[in-house]
């Protein structure tokens, strides 16, 4: 796999699992079976006015009005619309802004409908896919952490750490560039991390609520 296509075949992963699975699948997205899944990254890709709601509250209504609307299209078809990707002439569909915007997005979802499935197997991370979420997390890892109370430094397994936050008393998570990416998504229940530091400031750090 190379650095260009991490995000494609993550995307063809997910669809596959998709259609595996079936539209009412549970998933880690607290209230979203794969069919509500699926219309989020479609609504994400196709409708930039309707995916503001995600980051902005004022318009979450309507941005959840569309999202169910797209929800109801037929499981295939609609599996189908993730596979394709944004339209044609949007710019989400070069490369370098492919890499950087959908990498983490669909390596975070497969894992939330994949780790939602009683007694799962951990998927083997193929290791362009650790290179990526490794260079992703170096770039973001301030932004990612902004929420954290603590400073926080990511030990990531195989790779140099990186300082997410300064600050003191300050915390060290060690793991899996994955896993760490699923902890600053808000999955830490499933995250697979080693934590080191004083006890309390762990505590903060293990309550506190990340996610984009």
């Amino acid at each position: 796999m190379t650095r260009t296509n991490v995000a494609a075949r993550l995307r063809g992963e997910l669809c596959d699992l998709f259609a595996s699975v079936g539209p009412d699948a549970p998933t880690l997205c607290e209230g979203w079976a794969t069919r509500d899944l699926a219309a989020h990254l479609v609504v994400r890709e196709t409708r930039p006015d309707a995916a503001a709601g995600i980051l902005v509250k004022a318009a979450s209504a309507y941005g959840e009005r569309i999202r169910s609307r797209v929800a109801d299209r037929p499981w295939p078809e609609l599996i189908d619309d993730v596979r394709s990707g944004p339209p044609r002439l949007s710019p989400m569909r070069l490369r370098g802004l492919d890499d950087l915007t959908n990498t983490i997005e669909f390596f975070v979802h497969l894992e939330d409908v994949h780790r939602a499935r009683p007694n799962f197997d951990p998927i083997a991370v193929d290791p362009s896919v650790d290179v990526a979420l490794t260079r992703l997390l170096r770039r973001g890892a301030r932004l990612l952490a902004r929420q954290s109370p603590v400073g926080l430094l990511l030990s990531i397994s195989g790779h140099d750490s990186v300082v997410a936050k300064k600050g003191e008393p300050s915390v060290t998570i060690s793991g899996s560039a994955g896993d760490i990416v699923l902890f600053l998504y808000g999955r830490s229940s499933v995250a697979s991390l080693e934590f080191d530091g004083p006890a309390d400031a762990i505590e903060s750090l293990k309550s506190t609520k990340f996610g984009v």
